[in-house]
């Protein structure tokens, strides 16, 4: 399987019908499409770490969730940490190519992978492209008991909760930044929204609505969709590896 190829299988298990518009995914880095991919390292992000464990691994193939170029390229320079990046994917002949906002949305995504892990079940999208998710817990919980489940199942250092004061059951979930969705999931009649950045504002505004909601950190919330990047890699007959990409710590 080429490149190209690979790419071609990976579009049709993540469609772009579920890419937001202003998105920034796809292929970032192709050196070139016609060459045979035996292994794919799979990551959150195609940090400057990431490119060596590929190049270690023999990889040819960067497999992520987030886009490399987020926000655009102007030039590639060297001494600009996107520009050194580049120079040194395409020297090693290593592509990168990312499924994020899509991969949000999709069936068995981030959102669907983030409510199995906290017990949200019976899913529904909701929002623009079905980013976030609606489900329930399979029973009432409160927010310090929840809140304390979401920590330890996701391995975060820490989980910011604001309460709203009433029993938890019906959870709307998504992966990274939710502030676009927190006012959806109220009006779907939520008790609980579970994301990985919540502005303080909303942490403040929205318990007086009548939602409880839960910052777990952007990795760790969208970290577990590694293992779906596994699962289609292995699909489409390649070796995956998956590697730890977060490079942000907390005391």
């Amino acid at each position: 399987m080429t490149v190209s190829e690979f790419y071609r299988f990976m579009c049709e298990k993540i469609p772009l019908d579920y890419r937001l518009d202003n998105d920034f995914d796809g292929m970032s880095c192709c050196p070139d499409p016609g060459r045979e991919v035996t292994r794919v390292l799979c990551c959150l992000d195609a940090t400057p770490e990431m490119v060596a464990e590929a190049e270690e691994e023999d990889c040819q193939v960067i497999l992520t969730h987030h886009p490399m170029l987020y926000g655009g390229i102007r030039d590639v320079l060297a001494g600009d940490y996107r520009g050194e990046r580049l120079v040194r994917l395409i020297k090693s002949g290593i592509s990168v190519m990312s499924f994020h906002t899509r991969l949000d949305g999709v069936p068995g995504g981030v959102s669907d992978t983030l409510a199995g892990l906290i017990g949200v079940g019976n899913t529904r999208p909701i929002c623009e492209k079905g980013i976030a998710r609606l489900g329930v817990l399979d029973r009432e919980t409160d927010a310090r008991e929840f809140a304390g489940r979401i920590k330890e199942v996701l391995g975060a250092p820490f989980v910011e909760y604001a309460d709203a004061g009433r029993p938890i059951r019906t959870v709307a979930v998504g992966g990274g930044s939710v502030n676009s969705f927190l006012r959806d999931a109220l009006a779907e009649g939520a008790d609980a929204f579970v994301g990985g950045e919540i502005g303080f504002h909303n942490m403040t505004d929205l318990p007086a609505c009548g939602l409880s909601v839960f910052a777990a950190g952007h990795f760790y919330t969208e970290n577990p969709v590694c293992a779906r990047l596994f699962e289609l890699t292995a699909e489409a007959g390649l070796l995956p590896v998956v590697a730890f990409s977060n490079s942000v710590g907390a005391v």
